[in-house]
């Protein structure tokens, strides 16, 4: 599961660089559409030059992936973050993306597990959970809970479905006699993605009555959106795609949902936020259902 562990260590990058564009500009939905953009095209010029472009038996199932894992499951992710805070979406968003998936997977394509992946599945699930939930009481209002939670849920569906929608894309490649490397399947799953991303943009400028970004602001926050770009969108989701290639979603997702926990060193670097002792306790946990589920079989 070596892509797969590729993934979890760019998404890490991605998702500390991702904090620093959304905080320079005032506005994540701005900061996601500028990185898919610049994704895009960068994206667009390996598929063209080197890959399948916009070719391939599979490629509208990679674009509808792509509309519901990068469209629907960021957008609900963002609306999650400030209802429940960023440490509990993303365990909730995580958490219920390998289960989703597994689940999905079952029932659509028939593919099973064994009980050791599923073991080892858990233990993963439960490491992020130690490290990640919340110590402190979170004080919220019921309503604010309950909206937060069913945006949080929709994220991780999104996000499992956008990963089961790909395994069926290369199912049908693969059905064809075709193949299809994981540059090529990113950019087809941008392509279905940003519209919808740049749709919620407009409309959420048209009707939030925030500020826009300076020029200046812009500036300050480009490097940090060229490297969420290539760390997140390009060399990440094709390390992602290469793993959803040779492996089941509900072995995939579990070991990306340890994503969080290797953002703990970089937060530490960059912010100067000091791990937990049940952070890093869940972090050790999390590393070992990651190896079992590796050497299960």
């Amino acid at each position: 599961m070596l892509p797969a562990i590729f993934t979890v260590f760019l998404w890490a990058i991605s998702m500390s660089c991702a904090h620093r564009s959304a905080l320079t500009l005032r506005s994540g939905a701005a900061a996601n559409l500028a990185r898919l953009s610049l994704g895009v095209v960068v994206l667009a010029l390996w598929a063209h030059l080197f890959g399948k472009g916009i070719g391939g038996v599979g490629v509208w199932w990679f674009v509808v992936s792509g509309f519901v894992g990068f469209g629907l499951g960021d957008i609900a992710l963002f609306e999650a973050l400030p209802r429940l805070g960023p440490r509990l979406t993303v365990v909730l968003a995580q958490c219920l993306a390998a289960v989703f998936g597994a689940l999905i997977e079952w029932l659509w394509l028939g593919t099973t597990l064994s009980v050791a992946q599923l073991a080892a599945g858990a233990v993963v699930l439960a490491g992020v959970a130690l490290a990640l939930v919340p110590e402190e009481h979170v004080q919220r209002e019921r309503r604010t809970l309950l909206v937060g939670a069913v945006f949080g849920a929709l994220a991780g569906l999104g996000q499992a479905g956008g990963a089961v929608l790909s395994r069926k894309a290369y199912f049908v490649t693969q059905l064809a006699g075709q193949t299809v490397d994981g540059g090529t399947a990113a950019y087809q799953r941008v392509l279905g993605g940003i519209g919808l991303v740049a749709i919620f943009f407009v409309w959420l400028a048209r009707h939030s009555g925030n500020e826009h970004a300076t020029p200046g602001a812009w500036r300050k926050a480009a490097p940090w959106i060229v490297a969420n770009a290539l760390a997140g969108s390009v060399i990440g989701v094709a390390c992602y795609q290469w793993a959803l290639s040779i492996a089941p979603s509900g072995v995939v997702l579990p070991i990306v949902a340890t994503t969080p926990l290797a953002v703990v060193p970089l937060a530490y670097a960059l912010e100067g936020e000091r791990p937990s002792a049940r952070s890093l306790a869940g972090g050790v946990l999390a590393v070992a259902g990651v190896v079992a589920l590796t050497l299960a079989r």
